[in-house]
């Protein structure tokens, strides 16, 4: 059970609005927040959050009370799992304890979040040190970094040294495996001994929006111990992929952004760390940053949890435009409405705020105009609409905008902007949005489809091969969309791998795909079933709608498949286990599986359901 003190903790910390926010979409109405009440049918919002007296009133129905309430009833949790589930994205660390008051069972990955916190300690001590951090100091005073912003944000410093934090950890008894599987330390051939990872770095801590550390970036600070190894030093080290660290579901600044976003009703999204802190410490608070080139779908539903509106901020240079129209994509297919904020040629946020001033950038913030629009003005300067062929590719450029969004009334008024612009009839321009392909395809977070919707089947080599079952599914878009083969192979990786796969022939082609990202066409050797499929797959002349909506709920099945094969695995391990200390693990491991199946959701799609096959 969890004591009286905690609990009350956990609701005086809680932000009422972010966790009810979290699972019903909140518009303020003055001081409060309200919403279609989420426990019955009506068109006229009756749903209140009072947030300044923590609870939450339906006028309609008549449902009331704090929090923890409110969990319980739409999520199905007892009360020991709602104040687990808020404590979570509060930041508080739940200490269980038995009836007879000792203590329950941990969060398996405690440890790991004790290490990020001792590292960014550790890193901020070596900031403030009088001789040590002098230098970082004086490089975030130049950026424009004052120590009320360091601070806010955790700012730190790793000493140009190959031992200082591990030595450090080592005086704490956390141990050198722990910290290599935190990524604070690091291996290589030539020195198998671990040494600190980050060296004469600006340290970035990376928080989950609880605001519980995950991993760290770090800048490098000049001239470091990278010199001396005869190789120059990467400008960025980040931490990689961790248990307790997924990189494509994290928003750099987010846990502290979170309220400011709501409060301006917009988000500012930026490349990198340092623009984030430059832009905070000028005065723009709802700030956060991707930790890579650009918007995955799951940091797209993270900020849909707080806004609708999206200011995308990323530098001016041709990589820059490129990364900020794959983000607008992947926004608009989460109901998000992304604008452009267009700075001049060479220019990124950090040094223009520096130059000219919170006031200059909010000028240029001023100015920002919806993706489409930045699209088809970008399009003018460059002469797309002076000949017919132009013109064409134009529309290849526009259309995939148009299928990634799933806000039909925005929609209806892209194709109108279309059609003004390059004189095709709406008529032509909804029949070319239809045919989404591979390429070009609607994002994930498309709207649910039908069955009949999915798939349209024209004859040709798919004819014979096994069900649209979700192996075939999830090989069927890697196969048709090689542009994002990388990112949707990296998304897989995460939560599964060929083992996964219970058909030995589409196992065989998915290690197929992992050694080859680029392949196109049944590696030497291959299997001759696998390799017929695999040329399917590659020849394929199905027109499959929605491919990421395809791609992730054929994905969900993978994951709760998988999940179950191990839930029932580790019940067959406990029933056979007779070491106290062994079945304590095993119910430590069965309760993660349990909470992985819940993230996924009770029912996953409907979609998903129908890839399963009969």
């Amino acid at each position: 059970m969890i004591p009286d003190a905690q609990v009350d903790e956990v609701r005086a910390r809680a932000d009422l609005v972010d966790i009810i926010g979290e699972l019903v979409p909140l518009k303020k109405a003055g001081k409060e927040f309200k919403a279609n009440c989420p426990f019955h049918e009506e068109r006229t919002p009756s749903f209140y959050v009072v947030p300044a007296k923590g609870f939450y009133n339906c006028f309609g129905c008549g449902q009331s009370g704090d929090v923890f309430g409110f969990v319980m009833k739409r999520l199905g949790l007892d009360f020991v799992e709602a104040v687990k589930y808020v404590a979570a994205r509060s930041g508080v660390e739940i200490q269980e304890v038995t009836r007879g008051g000792g203590r329950a069972e941990e969060d398996p990955f405690r440890a790991h979040y004790e290490a990020n916190a001792f590292g960014r300690d550790f890193f901020r001590r070596m900031l403030l040190d009088p001789k040590i951090g002098a230098d970082a100091r004086d490089y975030l005073s130049h950026r424009g970094v004052d120590p009320a912003t360091a601070e806010r944000f955790g700012l730190g410093y790793a000493p140009d040294e190959w031992r200082g934090l591990r030595d450090a950890a080592a005086r704490h008894a956390m141990t050198d495996a722990l910290l290599l599987e935190v990524g604070l330390l690091t291996k290589s051939e030539r020195t198998p001994e671990p040494y600190d990872r980050f060296r004469h770095r600006i340290m970035f801590p990376i928080e989950d929006p609880g605001g519980r550390v995950v991993a760290f970036g770090g800048r490098i600070l000049g001239s470091g111990t990278g010199r001396r190894t005869g190789k120059e030093p990467a400008k960025y080290v980040n931490t990689s992929e961790t248990p307790v660290y997924h990189k494509g579901e994290v928003l750099y600044g987010l846990a502290w952004a979170k309220h400011a976003i709501r409060r301006e009703g917009a988000a500012l999204v930026v490349e990198g760390y340092m623009d984030a802190v430059s832009l905070a410490a000028a005065g723009f608070e709802n700030v956060v940053a991707p930790l890579g080139t650009s918007f995955t779908e799951a940091q797209a539903a993270l900020l849909a949890r707080y806004t609708k509106r999206v200011q995308i901020l990323f530098d001016s240079d041709d990589a820059g435009l490129k990364a900020t129209f794959r983000s607008g994509d992947v926004l608009l297919a989460h109901g998000l409405h992304p604008a452009v904020v267009t700075l001049p040629r060479g220019e990124d946020p950090d040094t223009l705020v520096r130059r000219e001033g919170a006031a200059g950038l909010r000028h240029y913030i001023g100015q920002a105009v919806d993706v489409l629009d930045r699209k088809l003005q970008m399009l003018e300067e460059h002469d797309y609409f002076g000949s017919i062929d132009r013109t064409r590719r134009a529309l290849d450029k526009l259309l995939p905008t148009v299928r990634a969004v799933v806000d039909p009334t925005l929609r209806d008024l892209y194709v109108s902007r279309i059609a003004e612009r390059t004189g095709v009839r709406r008529e032509t321009l909804e029949a070319e949005r239809g045919r989404s392909g591979g390429r070009g395809a609607a994002v994930s977070g498309a709207s649910p489809l039908r069955a009949s919707q999915r798939v349209r089947t024209r004859p040709g080599p798919m004819t014979g091969l096994p069900l649209m079952g979700p192996e075939r599914a999830v090989l069927q878009v890697l196969a048709r969309d090689r542009e994002r083969r990388y990112e949707r192979i990296e998304t897989l990786l995460r939560y599964v791998g060929p083992e996964d796969f219970t058909d030995p022939l589409w196992r065989l082609i998915f290690q197929a795909f992992l050694d080859d990202v680029e392949l196109d066409r049944p590696p030497g050797g291959t299997e001759p079933e696998a390799a017929r499929r695999l040329e399917a797959l590659l020849d394929d002349r199905e027109e499959l709608l929605h491919s990421d909506r395809v791609f992730s709920d054929a994905l969900a099945h993978l994951r709760l498949a998988g999940l179950e094969r191990r839930g029932r695995e580790l019940d067959l391990r406990l029933s056979a286990a007779t070491d106290d200390s062994e079945r304590r693990a095993l119910a430590v491991e069965k309760a993660q599986v349990a909470r992985e199946r819940r993230e996924i959701g009770p029912g996953w799609s409907y979609a998903a359901r129908r890839l399963a096959g009969p």
